[in-house]
């Protein structure tokens, strides 16, 4: 038994397409307690043992379980270039073949096997070994990278920049359709384009205009959450990020996932540097930004554009064309959505319907005039609002 954990360690080394995999933590731990069995150091090879246990009982019990996910979701060379269709040499799909045999192995190393090696007689902790056909699951893997992508696509939905560098949203909101009240049309409309994206075809960059609190970024959120399973991710930009764009969809191009650039309450003042940064983004049609993103933004501002009267007078010698350029911006999004704020009717079955929801224990007549009560209080109607004023209720306020 002994001899077959030392042969597995040198089997290790050999890893090419997996070679990243012995950095990882677990492994490393069960590397060093691999080579602690070649010294005769009792208490060494103890430590080594409970080194590596207390490594993967941070992420799991069950090595089996363990060594399947890190196979699946390792971010190496073999995945990218399937993800862009590109052929693999015979060589390598052997070497493919023969590391899964290998980490197939590490998988099924058993606390038991290692602990008669040692011949300690005191407690040492066990560990499970769950049982997977990794080159059945890897293969699966391959087939499924139009939804899933890979590497940290293939953990998360959501994503912002942290630093210059795309990163995953640890606790993005988990809205969905059926949360969304009002407002069928507009986002019917922002659905047929998103789906448009993910099948391929042409999708256009999108403005959603309109008053605050109508739920204009709640829709966009709840729509890409809605086809994340169809491979579709959001990735969200600052205003003050807008120049990283053409970076982020050169990096994106090969990816094989659909990606909504989301730019939140987006508008400018006059001389802004950011103005021309995405007018220069927009500039043309979609396919600027590549076949697989498209740009999503909201704003309380038809022309994104804040002016003054004295934007307006000016003392430019071609004003005109001044202020066609700065309303120009708007209309390079190719496709314009306006929300505007409910009527009371509208306003009133956004309520009932939240309140239905929320298990709203309340007579009809006293909820309505409640909710209209409220929506004085604060300065007018919208589904914000009403979920505000909903949720109030709820807690007894």
């Amino acid at each position: 038994m002994k001899k077959n954990l030392l042969e597995l360690n040198m089997k290790l080394s050999s890893l090419t397409v997996f070679r990243e995999l012995l950095s990882d933590p677990v492994v490393k731990a069960m590397r060093s307690m691999m080579n602690a069995l070649e010294t005769k150091e009792l208490q060494a090879q103890v430590e080594a043992y409970c080194d590596f246990t207390a490594a993967l009982y941070q992420e799991t019990p069950d090595l089996g379980v363990y060594v399947n996910n890190l196979v699946l979701n390792d971010e190496n060379f073999y995945i990218k270039e399937k993800a862009k269709g590109a052929r693999i040499s015979p060589v390598v799909k052997a070497c493919l073949k023969a590391e899964l045999s290998i980490l197939q192995d590490l998988s099924q190393v058993t606390s038991d096997s290692v602990k008669t090696v040692l011949g300690y007689k005191g407690f040492l902790p066990d560990w499970e070994n769950s049982l997977f056909d990794l080159q059945y699951n890897y293969k699966e893997r391959i087939l499924k990278l139009p939804s899933t992508g890979y590497g940290i696509y293939a953990k998360h939905k959501v994503f912002h920049l942290e630093n210059g560098s795309i990163a995953p949203v640890k606790h993005p909101d988990t809205q969905s359709l059926e949360q969304l009240f009002g407002y069928q049309r507009e986002r019917d409309l922002v659905m047929k384009n998103t789906e448009a994206l993910i099948s391929g075809k042409t999708a256009s960059n999108m403005l959603l205009y309109g008053d605050a609190g109508t739920g204009k970024s709640s829709t966009i959120k709840t729509v890409c959450n809605h086809y994340a399973p169809k491979g579709l991710r959001l990735l969200e930009v600052k205003k003050n990020e807008l120049y990283q764009i053409p970076y982020i969809v050169e990096e994106l191009s090969a990816h094989p996932l659909k990606f909504v650039i989301f730019i939140d309450d987006l508008s400018f003042t006059s001389n802004d540097d950011n103005f021309s940064a995405l007018k220069a983004i927009l500039e043309g049609s979609v396919s600027t930004c590549g076949k697989n993103t498209a740009i999503y933004a909201t704003s309380n501002r038809r022309h994104l554009v804040k002016e003054s009267m004295g934007d307006r007078a000016g003392d430019e010698l071609h004003l005109n064309d001044t202020l066609q350029e700065t309303m120009s911006l708007a209309a390079r999004f190719g496709l314009t959505i306006t929300y505007q704020k409910p009527d009371k009717e509208e306003y009133l079955t956004i309520v009932k319907s939240l309140a239905k929801d929320y298990d709203i224990e309340m007579p009809e007549e006293e909820l309505l005039r409640k909710a209209e009560a409220h929506a004085l209080r604060c300065n007018g109607r919208s589904p914000r609002v009403a979920k505000q004023f909903v949720e109030l209720q709820k807690i007894g306020i």
